[in-house]
């Protein structure tokens, strides 16, 4: 995983085996930093709200970096899972898949939902992460989202 942006709780990161390939959007991850965390239900409400701003931020950067970028991104898909940790006996953690969904889309296509089968099928083989620029990019869009009055720490009601 390449690390995009960090806030106190979470990591945005590029995953490096994606579900959704470069060119069909792209894939994002934010993973809770405690790893004891395994699900939404375990966050206390100061990091509930970080993660609900932080997905939101990072959705709208990463479509507008993506199309800025020539992916024509029109939708963001989130999902929050870890179903496949207990294939490996480990400790699922919290963390949200974030999908880029290109009109042109080819292995992913859009507007059909996301098809995950398991990594040992192979459909995932060919899928391209994305790359330096595209993070670059994504990491310049989530500071001037961030900037945004609706994701002022006034607009969410926080200190």
């Amino acid at each position: 995983m390449a690390t995009i942006f960090e806030t106190k709780n979470f990591i945005v990161e590029s995953h490096e085996k994606p579900f959704v390939s470069r060119t069909d959007g792209g894939h994002i991850r934010i993973k809770v930093k405690d790893l004891s965390i395994s699900d939404r239900t375990k966050l206390n409400p100061e990091q509930a709200i970080e993660l609900m701003r932080l997905t939101m931020i990072v959705g709208e950067a990463f479509e507008t970096a993506m199309n800025k970028r020539g992916v024509p991104v029109v939708k963001i898909n989130y999902q929050d899972m870890g179903n496949w940790s207990t294939k490996t006996n480990t400790k699922p953690f919290l963390h949200v898949h974030v999908f880029g969904r290109s009109k042109d889309a080819v292995k992913q296509p859009w507007p059909e939902s996301v098809y995950l089968p398991d990594r040992g099928t192979g459909f995932y083989e060919e899928f391209e992460p994305l790359n330096e620029y595209d993070r670059t990019e994504i990491l310049t869009q989530i500071e001037i989202v961030s900037n945004e009055n609706k994701y002022s720490n006034q607009a969410w009601g926080l200190k």
